[in-house]
């Protein structure tokens, strides 16, 4: 299990209802890596701001993290950590390798609306 403070995602199942239950989530998918450990820090400290968004993380070594690894948006990836973010059960985007705050929030408002259009 990874050392974060996220909601930890286990199986594919727990997966497919994670993103089923939650109309807006990001889920980083990696190790305990110097590329990964800034994003998980992120996603901690956006979890008090973004309430619209739901924030967990997946092994990457895990072969229940198939379900992301192989998922076709992150067809060529070849960095760690494989960030996906997904709307009403849809991947809707997909990132590699370490990625910033303004990056991620970036991301985050264009998928998920500023949070100012979403009222948190």
């Amino acid at each position: 299990m990874l050392q974060t403070n996220l909601k930890h995602i286990l199986t594919a199942d727990e997966h497919k209802k994670f993103i089923a239950e939650n109309e807006n989530v990001m889920i980083c998918c990696g190790r305990m890596g110097p590329m990964c450990i800034p994003v998980y820090g992120i996603m901690e400290d956006l979890e008090g701001t973004y309430k619209n968004v739901s924030f967990a993380d997946m092994e990457f070594d895990h072969p229940e993290s198939h379900v992301i690894r192989l998922a076709p948006e992150c067809k060529g990836f070849m960095g760690l950590p494989f960030t996906v973010y997904y709307k009403n059960g849809k991947l809707v985007k997909a990132t590699t390798s370490i990625q910033s705050m303004d990056q991620i929030t970036n991301i985050l408002d264009a998928q998920f609306g500023k949070l100012s259009e979403n009222g948190k």
